[in-house]
């Protein structure tokens, strides 16, 4: 029988390398594999850029930028949360209801009944836990749409939340319970310039970050996986090393690392940690892509969600205690809209209306993205009705880009 001889194809991006693929075609596949995230840290940075002009230069300073993190600390914290649920298919409406309730319960334990408030932080976070535990019963093991128990859960923990405080504020707080909001890292050492111990923790997370990127590197080389030329590697952690020294910089210069951004910190690493490399994490993603293909693969579907919920109960009672801890008080307003903020943080970020896609960090930057947008508008003047409708517009574009970038894959 008569052998032939096939040639290997060439094509334009690998015909000037020697049949390797370009600098250009592998940073094009990289980019399309991360479009979400990648174009919403892009937009974030363009956001910045034109308010930091805008407002001439007030958005980047020191204060701005500690104050610009306080004040979004706790919508960080519900996005994380939010974040998992959406990856799990379902939707939580009851997380600023249920962030108000256990508030209240906080401030009620410390300023009625003189509890500790280390011990009203834990007995907080447990009721938390339990709220979600309570929902996440009913959507897991009931069956029941999670938009409807949480939207129930919203009315009850709404009216529990009026119930404890009578409708009255209850305050004030132990100095130690608002440092969760409002407190910053001690200074020590010799007085500079410069926040000390800030200056070490950004030096410890840039070598970190490093450390991370070339072990991923390795990693995907090992794996015969096609990494990024050496030169756009080179060009990341540039990238990288200028923007955490530039963040370092501007918290040194004023009080330091906020104690809220601690929290943030370690829920990112955390939580990322979970999502990329545990099980759990692995089938949160199954059940949102495709939840009866991962039923029949052995998945426990209904634990799953479950613990979603709960996690989900857990960051909604920080998120409450730290709204708390700022306003130093519990309200019976407290929460309002939180829920629309998370959901709209999340889905900016790189979640999917069908569930099964998103990371952790996607979520801090969509809702890095609402909280400058609404931080550089607040400093130019801009009323809170247009504020609402570009925000809305924001909500609507990612979305519809998601939208768009699905129907391009599928055609």
């Amino acid at each position: 029988m008569a052998q032939t001889e096939t040639t290997p194809q060439t094509t334009p991006s690998t015909a000037k390398t020697g049949g390797r693929p370009s600098a250009g075609a592998v940073l094009g596949r990289a980019l399309r594999g991360n479009v979400r995230q990648y174009g919403m840290l892009v937009a974030l940075a363009l956001i910045v850029l034109l308010f930091q002009f805008w407002t001439d230069g007030i958005l980047l300073q020191p204060l701005n930028i500690t104050n610009l993190i306080q004040q979004n600390g706790y919508i960080l914290i519900l996005a994380i949360g939010m974040m998992i649920v959406i990856i799990a298919g379902h939707i939580d409406l009851s997380v600023g209801s249920l962030a108000a309730f256990v508030g209240a319960a906080a401030a009620v334990m410390m300023v009625k009944h003189h509890a500790p408030w280390p011990v009203a932080l834990v007995a907080a976070l447990l009721i938390g836990a339990l709220a979600g535990a309570w929902q996440g019963f009913w959507i897991a093991y009931l069956g029941i749409p999670s938009f409807i128990v949480t939207l129930a859960g919203m009315l009850l923990f709404r009216g529990g939340t009026q119930i404890l405080l009578q409708g009255q504020s209850v305050a004030p707080f132990p100095k130690g319970f608002q440092n969760i909001s409002s407190g910053f890292l001690p200074a020590v050492g010799p007085r500079t310039d410069y926040h000390n111990l800030t200056l070490l923790l950004g030096l410890a997370v840039l070598a970190v970050a490093i450390l991370q990127e070339v072990r991923g590197r390795r990693r995907a080389v090992s794996y015969g996986l096609e990494p990024l030329p050496a030169g756009l590697f080179l060009a990341k952690l540039g990238a990288i090393t200028t923007a955490v020294v530039a963040f370092t910089l501007l918290l040194a210069s004023y009080h330091g690392v906020p104690v809220v951004l601690l929290i943030l910190g370690v829920l990112l690493v955390g939580f990322g940690y979970v999502m990329r490399n545990s099980i759990l994490g692995r089938h949160t993603y199954a059940i949102g892509g495709n939840e009866a293909a991962a039923k029949l693969s052995g998945v426990k579907s209904k634990r799953v969600v479950f613990l979603a919920f709960v996690n989900m109960g857990v960051l909604a009672a920080l998120a409450g205690l730290v709204f708390a801890a700022r306003l130093n008080a519990g309200t019976p307003q407290a929460g309002i809209n939180f829920e629309l903020e998370a959901i709209a943080a999340a889905f900016i970020g790189g979640a999917s209306a069908s569930g099964g896609v998103g990371t952790v960090l996607g979520a801090l930057i969509g809702g890095l993205v609402l909280g400058v947008l609404n931080n550089g508008m607040s400093l130019v003047g801009v009323g809170t009705d247009y504020q609402q409708v570009i925000k809305g517009l924001v909500l609507l574009a990612a979305v519809g880009f998601d939208v768009y970038n699905k129907r391009k894959a599928g055609a």
